[in-house]
């Protein structure tokens, strides 16, 4: 492994503004999706889901929805296996929610096939009235296509999952956990399952199980496609030893990025307008390298107690020239059409008004 990279903190923020697309976006989704590996979704939506306020700056002309549209299709015209070219799943490492490229596919077999065998209510082995409901939802999609757990309203309860949850969607939950099942499309916040041969395309349900080494260097590599300059865990560092540049910044830890980006250290960067970033952005994901690399200390507050909340409940921190200088709360009511900002706290001299009126602007409101 070559000798660590010494770099001042500002040069290593024009390194990640180049490498993470925030400084030259991605002509498309597909592009964008290639270069990061995977982008995360989730479902809350207070000024925009996730995953479009992560798209939204670094792919060109990107609209409210399209992630959705590019893994499904049209809402009622879901895109048949061999157009696909995306799906979403959990990711190994956390469980979070993504959207993967097919090729990811049989890096998540093992993890699959090892949640039918834990004790989870949300996504482990099943009940035994989940086991007795799975043939009759598997002949009814099998039959009918794609569908929502409303389809077998019929059936009850199940006191197993938190929130009570009924018993068909709480069984294709683990369904879908365990590969049995994907989403083939999406109506709202309904998820409408099918197949795993009629979301993805038959060449990759064809590739072969990997080798557990294989997926582990997958998976660290991923972590830097991802994030492109990030902490890396022993086991991580050695499975992809060979792709890494270790790099110091000035009294943080010891990061590493990629080979290939190392040039992108070089490279100069304009000024940035004033943009809002999402709280789960790469650029910010990991709180010990946003404080080396930016000195700002961001939590997402989604889930703090609102005494405990220091910016607000869905703050989104503001990038300007070079450096991220505060945050902004906003709040869009969608039957009004306008976006609200509930609070904000931005260092003297850096403006604001831009950055919400172009995120008002992406969700089509005032």
């Amino acid at each position: 492994m070559p000798p660590p990279l010494a770099v001042r903190p500002a040069t290593a923020r024009r390194f990640m503004l180049h490498a993470l697309l925030l400084n030259r976006p991605a002509p498309d989704i597909g592009t964008a999706l290639a270069h990061h590996g995977f982008v995360q979704i989730d479902p809350i939506n207070v000024c925009g889901r996730m995953h479009d306020l992560i798209l939204r700056n670094r792919v060109q002309g990107y609209r409210e929805g399209d992630l959705m549209r590019h893994v499904h299709g049209e809402e009622e015209e879901p895109l048949p296996a061999e157009q696909r070219v995306a799906f979403e799943h959990h990711q190994p490492a956390t469980g979070n929610l993504v959207v993967f490229e097919p090729a990811a596919w049989p890096h998540l077999l093992a993890v699959m096939r090892a949640r039918t065998r834990i004790s989870s209510a949300w996504s482990g082995r099943l009940t035994k009235a989940e086991r007795a409901l799975v043939p009759r939802i598997m002949a009814a999609i099998a039959e009918r296509g794609p569908l929502a757990s409303d389809a077998f309203s019929d059936v009850g309860q199940s006191r197993q999952i938190w929130g009570q949850a009924t018993l068909p969607k709480a069984t294709m939950q683990k369904l879908f956990f365990h590969g049995e099942l994907l989403i083939a499309r999406r109506k709202g916040s309904r998820r409408f399952y099918d197949l795993p041969e009629r979301v993805l395309p038959a060449a990759i349900l064809k590739l072969p199980k990997p080798k557990p080494k294989e997926t582990a260097r997958w998976e660290a590599h991923l972590k830097l496609r991802q994030r492109r300059l990030a902490l890396l865990k022993r086991a991580e560092l050695a499975a992809i030893e060979d792709l890494v540049q270790p790099v110091q910044i000035d009294g943080g830890p010891l990061l590493h990025c990629l080979r290939t980006d190392v040039p992108l250290f070089d490279a100069p960067v304009p000024a940035v307008p004033p943009r809002l970033i999402a709280p789960l952005d790469p650029l910010i994901y990991d709180r010990r390298v946003t404080q080396s690399v930016w000195d700002y200390d961001y939590t997402w507050e989604v889930y703090t107690p609102p005494a405990k909340r220091v910016r607000g409940y869905y703050a989104l921190p503001v990038l300007s020239n070079h450096e991220l200088v505060g945050h902004v709360d906003p709040k869009a009511d969608r039957p009004k059409r306008k976006l609200t900002v509930v609070s904000r706290s931005v260092r003297r001299g850096h403006a604001t008004v831009s950055a919400v009126r172009e995120l008002a602007q992406f969700l089509g409101l005032r």
